[in-house]
């Protein structure tokens, strides 16, 4: 794998490396109908993936009073953690992941989940080792602020233009253009390939095996 572009690649978590969204969306509207919150609809759920958790429930029960946000959250993880679904990776992600490592690039993760969830599936996932840096939405600001990626370049003392960040997301993207990095987006996760396409990232993968012959190719 040839060096082109890039020196470091920032991947977000759920809906990009793990197979999470639908467990995240059903937890969602779990969470508020323990509250007797009007339920989003799958759609409206799976948009927020990628935001910090705060404002997520924010946007899903925007009629919900502010002092009552820690126990929506609450109820939220309650049911990420017990509802019985095992996420997994999304196949070839760990091969991909071990085949940028060993061809030198710097990995980092920068995600919406909180230090205890990212360091929980890290350590699940059997990663923890495979990257270089982390940043979580309660560790800064949240996307699409680009904090994370201004964090992980200092620490790892890498070039914002060396660097790209790769999401599911438009959430992603968007941090991604506010931080001066490139953009790459996957259309297998949270929001939908044209959604992601009116950000115009240099590419849009429909699998994580097009994304790694994308990386081959232009990394």
């Amino acid at each position: 794998m040839a060096r082109k572009q890039f020196d470091l690649i920032v991947f977000d978590w759920d809906g990009t490396l793990m197979d999470s969204t639908v467990h995240i969306t059903r937890s969602i509207q779990a969470s508020c109908r323990d509250l007797g919150l009007p339920v989003p609809a799958d759609e409206s759920a799976s948009y927020v993936i990628g935001l910090g958790l705060k404002d997520a429930l924010q946007i899903c029960a925007p009629t919900l009073d502010p002092s009552d946000y820690p126990r929506l959250a609450e109820r939220y993880r309650f049911h990420f953690l017990t509802m019985g679904q095992q996420t997994e990776l999304f196949a070839g992600v760990r091969e991909l992941l071990q085949e940028l490592r060993d061809e030198g690039y710097f990995l980092a993760v920068a995600t919406g989940k909180s230090r205890v969830g990212l360091n929980r599936a890290l350590d699940q996932s059997r990663l923890t080792s495979v990257f270089d840096g982390t940043r979580c939405a309660d560790e800064t600001f949240s996307k699409p602020h680009p904090a994370m990626l201004h964090e992980l370049t200092r620490e790892l003392g890498q070039d914002l233009a060396r660097t790209v960040m790769i999401g599911d997301t438009t959430h992603d993207l968007q941090m991604a253009i506010n931080a001066g990095a490139a953009g790459v987006g996957v259309g297998y996760g949270a929001h939908p390939a044209d959604s992601l396409a009116v950000l115009k990232p240099q590419f849009c993968a429909d699998s994580v095996a097009s994304l790694a012959g994308w990386l081959r190719e232009h990394a």
